[in-house]
């Protein structure tokens, strides 16, 4: 990545955020000052110009899997959780536009009185004249995670990588809450992180960004300001791309 404090290592981003982000402390739903925090991280970087499109997880609400688990048609619960993805990228929406931020949410499941369907040519008219999209329930399809939406739409929107926010400052070999002793890797392969089944993104995710050379940038998001900070190659994360 590169280094100095100008420069960008991409001008255009896809980031991805869990729903669990969105909840900070809480056990469920969103704590609206850690929305506006993160926010103003995306304007943040935004303004040092780089164009931004985001895809916001639902586990803070709802998780498909989980109601599958439970009994619950998998189908039906993965359209459960895509619509509480709806609801996250409508309060990131908003928190970008108190932070003075334009944004659009877009969705792939048509809803049109909330929020714009999702269409490529809209999309990248939006990026281009320097609003922020948000990319809302996943796929449009069952049985695909965010994950894989976030590299699909990193793809189309012509991204130069996918930034994944999570708790810790890269891609261990194991929890590095629970195990002290994990190794923390600094740059890993696509082939590695499938034959090591490291739990970065799924399978369909990491296949999807090796098949279109997309970099996966892993990071921590718990400190504010770090998205730029790493995007311009002071702050510690994980790249995953074609070579270790």
């Amino acid at each position: 990545m590169a280094a100095g404090s100008a420069q960008l290592s991409c001008t255009r981003l896809l980031l991805k955020l869990s729903g669990e982000a969105l909840m900070g402390r809480n056990g469920y739903g969103i704590d609206v000052a850690v929305v506006e925090r993160l926010a103003r991280d995306v304007a943040e970087v935004v303004a040092a110009g780089c164009q931004i499109a985001i895809v916001i997880g639902g586990g803070n609400i709802f998780r498909g899997v989980a109601g599958a688990a439970k009994g619950m048609d998998r189908a039906t619960a993965d359209y459960m959780g895509m619509l509480a993805t709806v609801i996250n990228a409508l309060a990131f929406q908003n928190a970008l536009e108190r932070a003075n931020t334009p944004a659009r949410v877009l969705s792939a499941i048509p809803m049109p009185t909330v929020c714009e369907n999702y269409v490529r040519p809209k999309a990248l008219h939006h990026m281009e004249e320097g609003r922020v999209v948000i990319f809302a329930a996943g796929t449009g399809n069952p049985f695909f995670t965010t994950d894989t939406a976030a590299t699909l739409r990193a793809v189309e929107m012509n991204c130069q990588a996918v930034a994944k926010a999570t708790q810790v400052d890269g891609v261990y070999d194991s929890d590095p809450h629970k195990n002290p002793d994990a190794k923390r890797f600094d740059r890993l392969s696509y082939a590695e992180v499938l034959s090591r089944d490291l739990k970065v993104m799924d399978g369909a995710a990491i296949a999807l960004a090796r098949d279109n050379k997309l970099p996966v940038i892993v990071f921590s998001i718990e400190e504010a300001g770090n998205l730029l900070k790493v995007l311009r190659g002071e702050g510690r994360a994980t790249v995953i791309e074609g070579s270790a």
